[in-house]
């Protein structure tokens, strides 16, 4: 699951890539006088400067691959678990899908706690949950407290998913924020895969235990790096603000701009009316609610999260080694990621997403022979080999496009003043989407293997139709152009 900058900007915390066109003129002429920026507008910074904020983001990102730990754990551990404790299919249904129940009610609740107690205050919050539920599921002898455990570090991952790119977008420059937002993606794809890599060798209580890992490296490293710049001025701490911004700038660094324009787009969004639930229904947000809340729903109910809590026991039921596979899909989710990213502001939003449901559902449909063929005796031999092949297909398509692309669109298209609950409504429905499709998994595989590919198959067409019909281009268009050009069609 790839997280983005539309989480951030729920609960009106809407970031500085939306500036008013007049206070971001303002600041590239008073800028230009004493060069501090380039002919193209962007802001130059010095190696002294970028020190802080690199450091920054690699602190925050270890909350990004907790996410993924906690996200890759049921899949290599299914069998182990089932075996020990021991659990019956329904039992670890509950246990592998009330992570995302967690997650729900972490999302829903993030936003307060990081305006009340800050970003540092909110990740410190999240890697406390994740402790405890971690050691919860070390010592489980049960399906209490291994769901105890599940939903607690859940709680934790649902915070996470908010508050990392809410604080990276917050302390960089914005000549690094495309940038180093990618890097929040690619750790949450790093630790999913770690986690199948190292599952196939490790018990599974000790891989609970390697999960505690990036908790403690998050709470050493915040106690280095500072608070987010824009919460202290939002909070009205001007002198706590300014030494903030200064020690992630640079201690020569001139901050009077950046400190005054930050300031005024926080002024700004003071006066801007807050948005309710009901005002999405509009008339003239309804199409942008549409496609947005549309785009989660084919994220999500496309099958991802059961494929992936799951994928060992379905390498196994095809009669492919879990181990190579695990391996092979770890890999392979982290390279593609990468280079959707790369491929974004390129190719564009449309043609990597209508690539990627094509792939993916041509990656259900041969997962679905290679059940067929099992399941009537057929072509034996070439069921393993089919069963990765759709596997591969299927996590590859996901991550060039639909893992990433849905929350970049959704950034982009609605408007200013109704990001923060437009963003919090569809969060909300990506991680209940999320939860369905990991709870019925299992139930749907013991009812028919090839026939739960095929339903995914049917879900990702539709998804194709509805980005055809629905979902417009929005690369290398102002925020301002795509309100016209959605308001129009």
């Amino acid at each position: 699951m790839a997280i983005n900058e539309d989480v951030e900007n729920s609960n009106n915390n809407v970031q500085v890539d939306i500036r008013e066109p007049l206070i971001q003129q303002r600041k590239i002429q008073s800028n230009e006088e004493d060069g501090s920026v380039g002919k193209d507008g962007l802001e130059k910074t010095s190696k002294e400067s970028d020190w802080m904020v690199y450091l920054s983001t690699f602190v925050a990102v270890w909350g990004s691959y907790e996410f993924g730990c906690c996200a890759g754990y049921s899949s290599p551990t299914q069998a182990a678990i089932r075996e020990d404790l021991p659990l019956s299919l329904g039992e670890f249904a509950v246990f592998g899908s009330i992570l995302t129940i967690g997650a729900m009610i972490g999302a829903i609740t993030s936003g307060p706690i990081a305006d009340f107690v800050g970003r540092k205050g909110a990740l410190r919050t999240s890697v406390a949950f994740c402790i405890v539920g971690w050691i919860s599921v070390f010592f489980a002898k049960g399906a209490l407290a291994l769901d105890f455990g599940r939903l607690t570090t859940g709680y934790g991952m649902g915070v996470f998913s908010y508050v990392v790119p809410i604080f990276i977008a917050e302390i960089a420059p914005k000549n690094l924020r495309g940038a180093l937002t990618t890097v929040n993606q690619l750790m949450i794809c790093t630790g999913v895969s770690v986690s199948f890599v190292i599952g196939t060798v490790l018990q599974w209580r000790t891989l609970a235990l390697t999960a505690l890992i990036p908790c403690l490296i998050l709470l050493v490293g915040l106690c280095v790096i500072p608070e987010s710049p824009r919460w202290l001025a939002k909070i009205g701490r001007h002198k706590d603000f300014e030494v903030a911004l200064q020690k992630l700038r640079g201690p020569k660094a001139d901050i009077s701009h950046e400190a005054a324009e930050i300031q005024d787009y926080i002024d700004t969004l003071e006066h801007l009316p807050k948005a309710r639930m009901l005002d999405l229904f509009e008339r003239r947000y309804l199409r942008s609610v549409i496609i947005g809340v549309g785009l989660m729903v084919c994220q999500q109910f496309g099958g991802i999260n059961g494929i992936c809590f799951y994928v060992s026991e379905i390498f196994v039921s095809s009669g492919f080694p879990s181990n190579i596979g695990n391996i092979i899909y770890a890999v392979l989710q982290v390279v593609l990621t990468a280079l959707g990213a790369t491929l974004i502001d390129k190719a564009g939003r449309r043609a990597l997403l209508l690539t990627s449901g094509t792939g993916l559902v041509i990656g259900c449909l041969i997962t679905a022979l290679s059940f067929y063929l099992k399941a009537h005796d057929l072509s034996l031999e070439a069921v393993p080999v089919l069963a990765v092949t759709g596997i591969l297909v299927y996590i590859g398509s996901f991550s060039i496009g639909m893992g990433a692309v849905p929350w970049v669109v959704m950034s982009e298209i609605f408007p200013i003043n109704i990001k923060g609950v437009a963003g919090s409504l569809a969060t909300l429905v990506n991680w209940f989407g999320a939860w369905v499709i990991s709870y019925t998994f299992n139930y749907l595989m013991s009812w028919s293997s090839s026939g739960t590919f095929i339903i995914y198959a049917v879900v990702n067409a539709l998804a194709i139709v509805f980005i055809a019909t629905m979902v417009p281009e929005t690369k290398g268009r102002t925020l301002e152009e795509i309100q016209a050009a959605i308001n129009k069609s």
